[in-house]
Parts: C-alpha cells; structure tokens; sequence
C-alpha cells in the first residue's frame, strides 16, 4: 500500500530550546529564512507524501496558520508588484499541501502522539516526522522517498538510524543488528530496539533519527503499550513488538541529520543550511571569514 500520510507531533513545549520556545512553538524557530517544521514538510512533498497530520496543542496555532493562506497578505503583496515575495509565501502552503491537525490532551509521550492520529491516519501506513530533526538531500535523493519504497516493496516498517558516538547512545533509541554494520542507503532486519540504554548495554551505536515508516497495525501496539522511559508511552517499546510479529528494518540514511531541538543542533544547522544557501552562502562564508 503507497505511503501517502505523514504524521509530526508538535505537542511538545520545547523545553531545551528556552528562552526562544517560552512565547513562540520551537517548530517555527527559523533555519535561514524558514521555519524549522517548513523544512520538515517539504522533505514530506519531495517524498512524494502531501497529506500532513499535526499532533498539536493549543499553544502551537502558529504552526497551522503558517501552513494555511493569508489572503490579506497575498493581496497586498500582488498589489504591490511584490511578485517574488508573493511566490515565497505561496510556496508555504501549495496547492498539493493537505494539513489536518489532532490535539494530544496530555504530553504521554511520542507513542502516545502518534496513536493521536489514529482518526486521521485510520488503516493506512504512515510516515512520523520528528519536526525538530532535519535531514538533508544526498545529491537529490530524498532518504524518506527510499524509505516508502522499501516499505511498499518489504511491506516492513524501515526506521531511519545514523551512526552516533557510543557516549551519547543513553540519549537514543538504539537498533540491534546482530553486529552487521549498514552502508548508507542500505535497509536490513533488525532483532532489537532499546529506548536510551546505557553505554554498556547498547547493543550497538545505530541510533534513531526521527524519521519512521510504519504500518497501520503499530496503533493496536500502540494501544497496549504501558508507560516506559521517563514513564511515558514510548513508540519504540511498540516497534520492539512489531519486531517478533512481522519484522521491522533498520534504513542507514545517505547524509546527515541535525538535531534543532538542541541548541547546539540548531546552531550547526543553521550554519550547514547557509552555506548552501542559493542567494547567501556567498555572502555567509565572507561573513564567517570576518569571524574565525
């Protein structure tokens, strides 16, 4: 079945990213000249997924109405002559764009946003999007399109992992793969996944992005999942059982990914987008030159 959906949850109140995330959703903190989240969807567009399922909270009105249409604005723009602005703002929410947004009542944890949109998503595989994790393009491929089409080849979920220095594996869920080592690009089977084990228990460093492509049946797994790490509803724990019920794999991503939810991420991030930035990175790496 074609993966046409993609769930974000949004719900959460950012508290790494305080003082900027107290007034204002972490989501849309910018990267550049774009929100973070609008990254985010257009990785889902270039994947070839236009329905997009926001797991929300009433703080966080901001992240629909930057994806809805601002007549006003348009039209001032138009009557202006401001064709490029207008074209920039267009962009934001195209025609082939659909948002739908779902309230998480309670902050229980990822699993528990994500069986949120069990309404919306119903008995369809789905992709879930980590919206303050950003993943670039290798030389135009687009790692979530390869993902869906493992899954519609396998019919398997495909969890999207990196390499991370095994200091930091306590801050990730990490994968078993019976001491096979993944080359970019490259899915396999996986026997295990733990929620931030401690160093000396992982059973490898191949962390968690944040990206996830799953089948429908992860909502029933959802939906008896006990609370885990951190006492919250872990969609990890859930994919651990779709592991011993039909198998799960690990997909290595192409590139790299940066963390926004840290400031340090976002920081990096901030500087890696720049300088492939089509109208500044000249003008940002003049500027980096003045500082370093």
């Amino acid at each position: 079945m074609k993966v046409t959906k993609a769930v974000l949850p949004v719900a959460g109140l950012g508290t790494r990213f305080l003082p900027a995330s107290k007034a204002i959703p972490k989501e849309m903190v910018t990267v550049v000249d774009k929100p973070v989240i609008q990254y985010v969807v257009e990785e889902a567009l270039a994947a070839g997924i236009h329905e997009i399922v926001l797991v929300t909270h009433s703080s966080k009105k901001a992240i629909e109405d930057h994806f809805d249409t601002n007549y006003e604005l348009e039209a001032e723009l138009e009557r202006r002559g401001k064709d490029a602005l207008l074209q920039v703002l267009r962009d934001t929410a195209p025609a082939n764009l659909k948002v739908t947004a779902v309230r998480q009542g309670t902050a229980l944890g990822l699993g528990h946003a994500i069986y949120c949109a069990r309404p919306i998503v119903g008995n369809e595989p789905f992709a879930v999007m980590l919206p303050d994790v950003l993943v670039e393009e290798s030389e135009g491929q687009s790692d979530l399109g390869l993902m869906t089409k493992r899954f519609e080849e396998t019919g398997r979920a495909q969890i999207m992992v990196e390499s991370v220095p095994y200091e930091l594996v306590h801050q990730y869920g990490v994968v078993d793969l019976d001491g096979a080592q993944l080359q970019p690009g490259e899915s396999r089977l996986m026997t295990q996944v733990v929620e931030k084990p401690p160093r000396n228990e992982a059973p490898s460093n191949q962390a968690i992005v944040g990206r996830y492509v799953l089948p429908a049946r992860i909502f029933d797994l959802l939906a008896d999942t006990r609370p885990g790490a951190g006492g919250e509803i872990q969609l990890t724990d859930a994919i651990a059982q779709l592991i011993g019920h039909e198998g799960a794999d690990a997909y290595r991503l192409l590139a790299r990914s940066y963390d926004c939810g840290s400031k340090i991420g976002y920081l990096e991030a901030t500087l890696a987008y720049a300088l492939r930035h089509p109208q500044l990175a000249s003008e940002f790496r003049a500027l980096l030159a003045r500082y370093t």
